[in-house]
């Protein structure tokens, strides 16, 4: 197996959680403490490791089968709203998305978002933290929206085939085993930001797949990988 990513790339794909918005532990945070309302024994900690990169609609699904009975219909919805004030009231970028995002923009290589947040989540997110200047909301693409979330390759395949390239021409930046995941069977490389410490998803390795620990590391993968269009010098 080759180690990094495919050569030959000409669109970069970013999970929004955990990759550019700092929002997954508030946000995971904020969903165990619904659950613990509803009677589910389940702290915190064990909520981001149940909770990290699904949708509201997979998680509602997940606890209706946990306590035995339906939600309220709207609950996700409600879920949502509760989330979108918490992000308003203050949410910070991943230390060095805004760089990598700026890098991009400069080399003038395509850029899109592939999230399982809905679009109204996202631009309370992107508006917070000032990264709506560089992520216009065409190129933002939600798998909770589109009733497909992720690991269903469907958002990633969306947002290559609006930019008209090839999956095997795409890298997505991940954090969670379910983007990755949809990365894997979209047929695209991958690049997973995860701590050393943390453990890999179960079927990894993957061919076009790489671990990093930090964003500063990603340009360095991607000046040797991208199309000889977006290259310097």
């Amino acid at each position: 197996m080759k180690d990094g990513v495919r050569q030959g790339l000409k669109l970069v794909i970013f999970d929004c959680d955990g990759v550019l918005i700092d929002s997954e532990g508030p946000s995971c945070r904020a969903t165990a403490q619904f659950a613990r309302s509803l009677g589910v024994n389940i702290s915190d900690e064990e909520g981001l490791a149940r909770f990290a990169g699904k949708a509201l609609p997979q998680v509602v699904r997940e606890l209706e089968a946990e306590l035995g009975h339906p939600l309220p219909p709207g609950t996700h919805t409600k879920m949502r709203d509760n989330l979108v004030r918490l992000m308003k009231e203050g949410v910070a970028p991943v230390e060095g998305a805004i760089a990598l995002l700026e890098a991009l923009a400069a080399r003038y290589v395509p850029v899109r978002v592939g999230s399982n947040s809905s679009m109204t989540e996202m631009e309370a997110k992107f508006g917070c933290t000032g990264m709506d200047r560089l992520l216009p909301e065409e190129r933002i693409h939600s798998a909770a929206d589109m009733g497909k979330p992720k690991p269903d390759p469907a958002v990633y395949l969306r947002g290559a085939e609006m930019e008209g390239v090839r999956p095997e021409e795409t890298v997505v930046i991940e954090d969670s085993d379910t983007g990755a995941d949809a990365a894997r069977r979209a047929g695209m490389s991958c690049i997973l930001l995860r701590p050393a410490s943390h453990p890999m998803p179960a079927f990894w390795p993957v061919e076009g797949f790489v671990r990093v620990e930090h964003l500063d590391e990603v340009m360095l993968l991607l000046d040797a990988a991208l199309a000889p269009a977006f290259r310097q010098g």
